[in-house]
């Protein structure tokens, strides 16, 4: 069985929110964050904006529990009925922080940071006690699909080349999980950090 046929993944408005929730967990680096950190609004600092105002935010990007809108900011993984998995995947503006404040996806690169026709997958992490299991490697090709069926011309994520790392940094991903997709490596700005991409 393919990692891809043990797990069932769903875009996030499908899932109902006490799902989401139990996704992130209630501590942690996930719990807290909530995938906001490349979602603030322009001057606004993370460690002010409370984890339940985060937790809400996260709620309405998704749209959990609306199976009919037409909009959500991620995909959610299950395993045997679970929620286990979440990726951020949406067009890359939409990360207003990534555009505006991370310098990295950018160096060495001629971009238009406004294109809506590039997709970005900023945060990819599989549940604790269901790692190392191929989540996130079957979320990456989710999200490749989950782009190109809504229009979009290439989607790009920034991973770090390796694994040796603290845990909170890793919610970006690894460069063998989206190589394992067909992502290809298009830039290296630091040794730490991949821009790797896939254009349709």
């Amino acid at each position: 069985m393919t990692a891809d046929e043990q797990f069932s993944i769903v875009a996030a408005n499908q899932v109902a929110c006490d799902d989401l929730r139990a996704v992130f967990g209630s501590r942690g680096a996930a719990a807290n964050c909530q995938c906001q950190r490349y979602k603030l609004r322009p001057k606004e600092s993370f460690n002010a904006l409370p984890v339940e105002e985060r937790a809400h935010r996260l709620w309405e990007q998704t749209n959990c529990g609306d199976p009919d809108s037409a909009e959500t900011s991620g995909l959610v993984a299950y395993l045997d009925d679970r929620a286990v998995g979440w990726c951020a995947v949406e067009p890359r503006p939409a990360f207003g922080g990534l555009v505006r404040n991370s310098r990295i996806p950018w160096l060495g690169r001629d971009e238009e940071k406004s294109d809506d026709s590039v997709w970005a997958v900023t945060c990819l992490f599989a549940r604790a006690g269901f790692r190392r299991r191929g989540i996130s490697r079957a979320m990456a090709r989710a999200a490749v699909d989950f782009a190109r069926d809504r229009g979009a011309r290439a989607i790009e994520a920034y991973p770090l080349t390796h694994s040796n790392v603290i845990a909170e940094e890793l919610h970006v991903g690894t460069c063998s999980t989206y190589a394992a997709a067909g992502f290809i490596e298009v830039a290296r700005p630091t040794p730490r950090r991949a821009v790797m991409r896939i254009d349709f």
